[in-house]
């Protein structure tokens, strides 16, 4: 059965592609367009398909619109309710259900030789855990989504058996903890929807002195729900402007809200683990991306197994649309990796860097090449293999740096525009990672949890140590990742450290590098040494000498 997975109607439009149970591809239109996130999740954008993507997600299989069986919809337009009546300021949402009333005809334009009636709307929850329970190695597991809002709630609580899944509990509107955390990204001058994970860095500089007022709004209420609606912000802290320096107050702020999800979210979990039973807890939904409370999930919850979607945002419910549709014809098989994305041949690569005209060449082994520069303390861009599906850069499309030396976080945080409070994070392999950290799940391999680093690593790899002494790791397994692993290995031999500072490859505001020509107008606008494009070297020195 050959399904197209379709997210587009609030933010990180994104295609999926699954044959016969296996995925196949699964890429976000924004690596396509060049537009963060792909659009802006207001209603007039709504009618907006990820087009770019889901062409080239066909394309990578060999088919055309006309074989497919199904389109999933990730959005059932039936389920909905008036914004005004689930208590949300949203004047304009009947044009977004609109849009979404009509993705068929929508997606029969924009795919020719697509038949409208192989459209399938899947509940925007259900695609959610779609994407974790039978995405994940645990296909018998427990689910929790958590994020802004879908067609009337704004979490889904369920356990997977044999493909299929149980709901137990959801959340109504308006309250939701995903909306809660966005009006405070908003509050404190970041942009919504967009820049959560920034709160969620500057609450390990503050304090939680607001959190017995914070409960008065958002709180568990048994059963598995939760109440998160109608925090006055301002009562707390003025808001900030955009370009206005954080304070105290601002950090404060955030360090309560993100104590606050995490009370909710444990009690949620244990809830979930009384009615569900099992030892494995899959997540997704855009709050799942914030590392910080999965951690205190993993270790204060009942679970042995805490497993996240590397895209659990939006851009995940692509992919989960078509495995909840494959799972009515037998149990999908696991994602195989975030590495899901597009990728070019070596020769390809080489008549990038022929059509440019730029000076490179052709190392014995890029994994020698990259070391050797990064322990002379150089930035190195790392374009290799398949992009990846999601937020986070994997090894695939990175930006590498020496990890013991404290002014590299300055340093990359100004070479690609971010505020000085953003940590970068620690690669490390898979087999060494218990010997520098601690107190997450290992391995780490989509960077979706916090670890504390060992004391005795921390004034050795001062770059990836936040604040608070923790470190959001990436864990490299060798079978998998042959080539990231010996450019670790290769690094370990000439510094004795075994990890190399991993963030992805873009600047502020921009998504991460897809293809060469990507690559080739960063390395060509930011302040970087190499760019590793496969197994070629282009050196700032010869390119701009």
């Amino acid at each position: 059965m050959r399904i197209l997975g379709i997210n587009a109607l609030f933010h990180d439009p994104a295609a999926a592609l699954v044959v016969d149970g296996r995925t196949v591809a699964a890429a976000e239109e924004e690596r396509f367009s060049r537009r963060k996130h792909g659009k802006r999740p207001v209603p007039f954008s709504a009618w907006e398909l990820p087009e770019q993507s889901a062409r080239w997600c066909l394309e990578r299989a060999g088919l055309r619109p006309s074989d497919l069986d199904a389109v999933t919809y990730s959005f059932d337009p039936a389920l909905a309710r008036p914004a005004h009546a689930m208590g949300l300021d949203d004047p304009w949402d009947p044009l977004r259900l609109e849009y979404a009333r009509r993705a068929p005809e929508f997606l029969a334009e924009a795919l020719p030789g697509l038949d409208p009636a192989r459209v399938v709307f899947v509940p925007h929850h259900v695609a959610h855990a779609a994407s974790a329970g039978p995405a994940s190695p645990h296909p018998d597991s427990a689910v929790l989504v958590l994020d802004g809002r879908g067609e009337a709630a704004s979490h889904l609580a369920g356990r997977y058996r044999d493909g299929k899944l149980d709901t137990l509990a959801t959340q109504a509107l308006p309250d939701s903890l995903g909306l809660v955390y966005e009006e405070l990204t908003a509050h404190l001058g970041f942009l919504r929807s967009s820049d959560e994970y920034k709160v969620m860095a500057l609450a390990s500089y503050g304090t939680p002195r607001h959190l017995h007022r914070l409960r008065e709004y958002v709180h568990p209420t048994g059963h598995g729900g939760f109440r998160a609606h109608g925090v006055d912000w301002a009562a707390f802290t003025p808001p900030r402007a955009k370009d206005e320096p954080w304070n105290q107050d601002h950090a404060d702020l955030a360090a309560s809200a993100q104590a606050v999800l995490e009370e909710v979210l444990l009690e949620l979990v244990h809830w979930l683990h009384r009615e569900a039973g099992g030892e494995a807890l899959t997540l997704a939904g855009g709050v799942a991306l914030n590392c910080v409370a999965n951690s205190k999930i993993a270790a204060r919850g009942p679970y042995r197994n805490v497993w996240v979607q590397p895209a659990a945002g939006d851009a995940g419910t692509a992919l989960g649309g078509a495995l909840h549709l494959a799972a009515q014809e037998g149990v999908p098989q696991p994602m195989p990796g975030a590495g899901l994305g597009r990728d070019w041949s070596d020769d390809e690569l080489r008549d990038w860097l022929e059509r440019t005209a730029i000076p490179y060449d052709k190392p014995a082994d890029i994994a020698e090449t990259v070391a050797e520069e990064l322990a002379r303390d150089g930035i190195v861009a790392w374009f290799q293999g398949r992009s990846e599906y999601g937020p986070r850069a994997l090894g695939h499309r990175s930006l590498l740096a020496h990890p013991g030396r404290a002014e590299n976080l300055e340093r990359l945080n100004h070479v690609k525009g971010r505020e000085e409070f953003r940590p970068v994070a620690p690669m490390v392999l898979a087999d060494r990672a218990a010997e520098l950290f601690s107190g997450g799940p290992l391995p780490s391999p989509y960077m979706l949890f916090v670890h504390d680093v060992d004391e005795a690593w921390r004034e050795r790899i001062p770059a990836v140590v936040h604040v608070d002494g923790t470190a959001r790791i990436q864990t490299v397994d060798e079978g998998a990742e042959p080539l990231v692993a010996r450019m670790l290995r290769a690094f370990e031999r000439r510094t004795g450290l075994p990890v190399v500072v991993n963030t992805s490859l873009n600047t502020a505001g921009r998504p991460m590098v897809d293809d060469p020509r990507d690559a080739l107008e960063c390395f060509g606008s930011a302040p970087v040494d190499l760019l590793a494009l496969g197994p070629y070297a282009v050196r700032r020195g010869r390119v701009f000498a």
